[in-house]
């Protein structure tokens, strides 16, 4: 399966790097042991002759569930990643 790189990430440990968003809303990446959120926005931006839809950074969450100390994981909705339903390696979803 061909993958083609349509989004741009703005923001975080990937600014302006190129990924594979699809239609998704949200792109999550485990890096360095915690999941980096990117929301999609209604922007897009030319790059290299191509129109990419923009991801901006939304910021970081420990697997396990939001940041040591800040929420209870009982209480909280766990993130697709978070829960363990998500592929959450170093590719963007789609990849």
């Amino acid at each position: 399966m061909k993958t083609t790189k349509d989004a741009l990430l703005i923001g975080g440990p990937r600014n302006g790097t190129l990924a594979t968003g699809g239609e998704a809303a949200l792109v999550e990446l485990e890096i360095d042991g915690l999941i980096h959120r990117y929301i999609r926005t209604t922007e897009r931006r030319d790059h290299d002759g191509a129109t990419m839809a923009v991801y901006n950074y939304d910021g970081a969450v420990s697997p396990e569930g939001g940041q040591s100390g800040a929420e209870s994981g009982p209480d909280r909705v766990a993130s697709p990643a978070a829960s363990g339903t998500a592929d959450t390696s170093d590719e963007p979803a789609g990849s």
